[in-house]
Order: structure tokens, then sequence, then C-alpha cells
């Protein structure tokens, strides 16, 4: 008998073949574009060609959080089959999304008293959750439990990291994920900017570079500095929003001292896409613990949201 039921979300921008099991749910974020609603499967319906080519001719999609209906459904399914649950939820730091899954928790669980579910908050988004979840996955094939791997998420969700790099910052700040005069200023000075996701689930800037081909380079030295001063990796997982071949280079880039090193690639959901733009290249991995970088008062402020 099954020890533990998975559900993740599409935010999570893994391939969707690895999330094609029984003992998987995939919950799929709405999205809208030209006054049309879709759901993001990952591109199985469309491609990751034609999303971000309406967008390089204009098209501007906005993206909602998941509903009460389908986290209802998805966990009323769960307790249905009788076997522990834990959700791994797309970051609160840029989503209402996990708060409603709480709210909807409590509900099923008043329905079903007996029944073992667990809402995490990953603190994650777009390859870096990917990478939790992909770990999640072995976790739970390894046999352990609803409980255990709700506290293994709980921890291991600090050791996550990851870089990225936009064309611009436009698209991060019409959709209110960066504030407006960090998207000026990116502007204004022809640059990439690279990009982190911090210990709270909110975006980062952490740099800029001149250029699409030094902004690769940046990406490969950050997970060589970040990843393999650490104690290295066995996988790390590569994303890209429809620029491919650069994604090919930095994979190069990074095998080239490493070459029993996995690599995992996707291309960035529409919802991530929608935020981001076209020409997003992410690198996602193992790290340091990132709350050793938190301030004084950013652990009062957590400890506080904790207790609440």
């Amino acid at each position: 008998m099954k020890k533990c039921h998975l559900i993740v979300d599409s935010c999570c921008d893994l391939p969707a073949q690895l999330l094609d099991r029984p003992e998987i749910t995939l919950l799929k974020f709405p999205y809208l574009m030209d006054e049309r609603t879709f759901e993001d499967d990952l591109f199985q319906t469309a491609s990751a060609a034609e999303f971000y080519g309406a967008m390089k001719k204009g098209s501007e999609p906005s993206t909602s959080q998941l509903t009460v209906p389908v986290l209802t459904g998805a966990f009323e399914a769960a307790a249905a089959e009788g076997v522990p649950c834990v959700y791994l939820s797309f970051t609160s730091g840029l989503s209402g999304s996990f708060d409603v899954a709480c709210m909807v928790r409590d509900q099923v669980l008043e329905r079903h008293p007996g029944f073992e579910l667990y809402v995490v908050d990953t603190y994650l988004a777009s390859i870096a959750e990917g990478v939790l979840i992909f770990e999640a996955i072995r976790q739970m094939d390894k046999g352990l439990s609803a409980a255990e791997l709700a506290a293994w998420a709980e921890e291991a969700r600090y050791f996550v990291d990851c870089e990225f790099m936009v064309e611009d910052l436009d698209t991060l700040r019409r959709g209110g994920r960066i504030p407006a005069t960090v998207a000026v200023a990116g502007s204004a000075l022809d640059v990439k900017p690279l990009l982190t996701i911090d210990a709270d689930g909110t975006l980062k800037l952490v740099g800029v570079a001149r250029g699409r081909k030094k902004g690769i380079k940046q990406l490969a030295e950050y997970y060589k500095k970040n990843g393999s001063d650490h104690g290295g990796s066995e996988y790390v997982v590569l994303g890209n929003a429809d620029c491919e071949k650069d994604m090919a280079r930095l994979k190069d880039m990074i095998t080239k001292d490493d070459e029993d090193l996995l690599v995992v690639t996707a291309s960035i959901g529409p919802v991530i896409g929608s935020h981001v733009g076209p020409g997003m290249l992410a690198v996602a991995f193992w790290g340091a613990d990132k709350r050793e970088n938190l301030s004084v008062a950013d652990r009062i402020a957590k400890r506080i949201r904790k207790a609440e």
C-alpha cells in the first residue's frame, strides 16, 4: 500500500512526463491570454514556441491563483483514496494560493478528521520549486510517509538555490513581483538582470550582465560557486523560456568539469513565463542554507508569521 500521495502545482516547471504517475496529482494554475482562459499543463497542449511567440508579438498574459474548487477537488479526491497526502505549494511570497490551500485543507479535514493532509509552503518558484519536488519524489519512492515527507520538505526548501536571467524587468514590474523603481533602473542601464529567490520566497535582484553571453557565463559561475563549493549536487535543473540554444550553452559550461552531473532541462511554463517573459534562462540546484543570509529582523518576522 502507498505511504504517501504527492500533490504539486504547475509552477514547478518540471517536464510533465516526470509528474505523470498515479501517486502524483498536478494542479494546473490558470492564465488568461488574448481574452481566453487556459490551464498551465506544462506545454502539453500548446508549445513553448507558440506561447512565447505570442508574447513577442505583443500579447500580455495574466495569471490567477489556484481556486477553491480546484484545491477542494484535489484534496477531497485524496481523502477518498485514503492515502496520506502532501501538497508542496508554490511560494507564498509570490502568490496567495498557499493561504487558500491552507483554508481548504482545514475545511477538508473537518469533513475527514482522520485523514492526513499536509500543505507545505516551498518558498520556491519555477525550476527551484522543481528541484525540491524532483527530490521529494525520490524521497517518496524511498518509502517516506506523508508526515516524514512534509517535515523533510520544510527543512530542505532552504537548501535549494537558483539564479535566473531575464531580458528585462518590465514584465515582472507589470505583475507586481518587483518594485517599479528597480525595473526602471534595470531598463535604463540596458543590462540583463540576474535574480534569485530569497529565503522568504520573494524575488531578489542579485546582479546584472552586459549581454546574454556574459549572463550565461555568470549563471554557470554562480552554480560552480554556490553548488559545487557546498559539496556538489547529483543533479541540476535548467530552465528556459524559448531560448533552448542558450540553455544548451549553459549546460555545456556546467558539465564541462563534471560529466557525471545529471542535468534536467525544462521549459518555463506559461504561468511563470507570463511574469518573466521570453528569454528567461535559469539554473537551480542544492546549495547552502539560505537562512544563514537572513538578518535578525528577517528571522524575527518569520517567527512572528509562523506563530500567527
